[in-house]
């Protein structure tokens, strides 16, 4: 396992797919790193690409603005991260290739937060977390446990401006999360 220096600095370099090579930044993720919380999406956005920060884009403030209203704060209570460390060309769903020459980077920065929630946004994440038959729309909102980590996934937050009849239901997933969080901290 490397060390968070090392792990930035071999993401920084890396070229194992086709992304490293079109990429503005490598977007490693941020947060808390010793956090019981980790979100994971599945690639960086434009805006992202070009901050070198998850989400930061509109998805990405409306997620941390429903997590702000639940008192979960980026820099305190949780790290946020993606499958994938770079952009796909025109925000794309990343190719199995892509997201498996990744993979590898989002485990060791698991290793490191030693996290006891897991939340993924969208199906992307959930595919290569949770499992290949994981269905967003009919399991999203439901509990996994791995490793003694509790796993969720729930919807991408850019999905709530594509589909509003989601929002309910993503909302209620926040306040899932929540309480779960609350319960580690008693």
């Amino acid at each position: 396992m490397l060390q968070w220096r090392e792990l930035y600095n071999q993401c920084y370099q890396c070229r194992k797919c086709e992304l490293g090579n079109n990429r503005i930044n490598m977007v490693f993720g941020e947060g808390n790193p010793k956090a019981k919380l980790l979100f994971v999406g599945e690639a960086p956005g434009a805006d992202e690409d070009k901050s070198g920060r998850p989400f930061v884009g509109k998805a990405g403030q409306l997620l941390e603005k429903a997590l702000k209203s639940v008192n979960l704060i980026r820099e305190k209570d949780f790290y946020i991260a993606n499958i994938c460390k770079c952009r796909p060309e025109n925000n794309r769903t990343p190719k199995e290739d892509e997201a498996k020459a990744c993979l590898s980077y989002l485990r060791n920065q698991v290793a490191l937060i030693k996290p006891k929630i897991i939340i993924c946004l969208g199906a992307v994440s959930s595919k290569y977390i949770i499992g290949e038959d994981f269905k967003i729309t009919k399991d999203r909102g439901k509990w996994f446990e791995r490793k003694d980590i509790q796993i969720m996934a729930t919807f991408h937050s850019a999905a709530l401006f594509r589909d509003e009849s989601k929002k309910a239901l993503f909302w209620e997933d926040i306040k899932e999360i929540k309480k779960k969080y609350d319960t580690l901290n008693e």
